[in-house]
């Protein structure tokens, strides 16, 4: 019966042993897990900032072409108004003369310069190619 006694004491001892590893088992498997939860989260983030990013975008792009122009468009229409009415100019200027009447392109050149350098209205001062490029600007001029 001697020999029951130091059983009985390597049983806790073994049970503890066996507790432990268990224990680190556990918690090795919870951190792989927590790791790729943690990645998952990450990555889901990402997308997530991705998409709101992108959407952002696609509300600025809507905004900005909703909104009335301003008075800055105006001025710089205005300005590429001119600019075009003066490449027009030079290039009935260099236009031959149409006929013997004195009706030619230098007296309409006259005309549209004339007229172009009116008021310097964007409404006023374009031609029908003036509006094409660009209908919005024109429209809200009005």
């Amino acid at each position: 019966m001697a020999n029951r006694k130091p059983a009985p004491q390597r049983l806790p001892e073994a049970v503890r042993e066996a507790v432990d590893r268990t224990l680190q088992v556990t918690r090795e498997g919870a951190e792989t897990t927590r790791t790729r939860a943690q990645d998952a989260v990450d990555d889901l983030v990402k997308g997530a900032e991705a998409g709101a990013e992108a959407v952002r975008e696609r509300v600025r792009g809507a905004i900005e072409e909703r909104r009335p122009a301003t008075s800055d468009d105006l001025r710089d229409l205005r300005a590429e108004l001119r600019a075009i009415g003066r490449r027009l100019d030079a290039i009935e200027e260099r236009l031959p003369a149409r006929g013997a009447k004195g009706s030619g392109s230098a007296k309409r050149s006259g005309a549209s310069s004339a007229k172009r350098a009116g008021s310097g209205s964007a409404k006023r001062a374009g031609s029908g190619s003036a509006k094409r490029s660009a209908p919005r600007a024109a429209k809200r001029s009005r």
